[in-house]
């Protein structure tokens, strides 16, 4: 059976209620200190979010606002493309094996670059199959295959392929990327996640204010649980 307090019967004493506020005031700044997600460049081990997805889900607008919120730096995965698979993407072609797995070796370069100099960095990357997510999680020295603990985390932008589409031929017609809309649609077939990869979904229909403190709401958590 519970233990019920009557008001008026039980009487704090003043030591009770000094340590009361002195713990209200240690659990307020703990709170803060979480809060205050910037300082998570300043951790002695760097993270890495990626910001992952189809093309026009949004990474790199989302990237770079949530790298700004987070005073950190933002890496667009395409400008690590090579002129060659530029090209392919721009005429239709999809993208082969041969032509990815360099372009990731890059971007895992440029991310243990940061991790092992304890900073936090932001990733805008489409990652949709796991096989190409574990080149880009091996950038943690310390990760072991197949075991999704590591300290590049993903985050997936939902869009239903109606907004994709247009959004693409929006930006088709600003001259304003080299992915036409034609290729969406091999990859969202291409598109691939296992529950025990511990991928956030974020739905990226919202607008990109509220995408980016969803963002910021599950970077908190996971800092709260240890898995950031």
């Amino acid at each position: 059976m519970g233990v019920k307090f009557i008001p008026g019967i039980y009487n704090k004493s003043k030591l009770d209620m000094l340590l009361e506020v002195h713990v209200l005031i240690i659990t307020k700044a703990f709170i803060i200190c979480l809060i205050c997600v910037p300082n998570m460049a300043s951790d002695p081990e760097g993270k890495a979010i990626v910001i992952m997805g189809v093309s026009g889900a949004g990474k790199s607008t989302i990237g770079q606002m949530l790298a700004e919120e987070l005073k950190c730096d933002f890496l667009d995965a395409d400008v690590f493309h090579s002129q060659s698979n530029k090209e392919k993407m721009r005429q239709g072609i999809p993208l082969s094996e041969e032509d990815r797995i360099p372009w990731l070796q890059s971007l895992q370069e440029a991310l243990r670059e940061s991790l092992t100099a304890g900073e936090t960095i932001i990733l805008g990357c489409s990652s949709l199959q796991n096989q190409y997510r574990e080149i880009l999680r091996s950038a943690d020295p310390y990760y072991q295959l197949g075991s999704y603990v590591s300290a590049v985390k993903f985050v997936l932008l939902d869009v239903s392929a109606e907004v994709l589409v247009e959004r693409l031929n929006k930006r088709a017609a600003e001259g304003k990327h080299f992915m036409p809309a034609t290729l969406l649609q091999s990859q969202l077939e291409f598109l691939h996640i296992d529950d025990s990869e511990g991928i956030y979904k974020v739905d990226a229909t919202q607008s990109p204010r509220a995408i980016v403190n969803v963002i910021k709401s599950i970077i908190l958590l996971s800092r709260l649980l240890g898995q950031i």
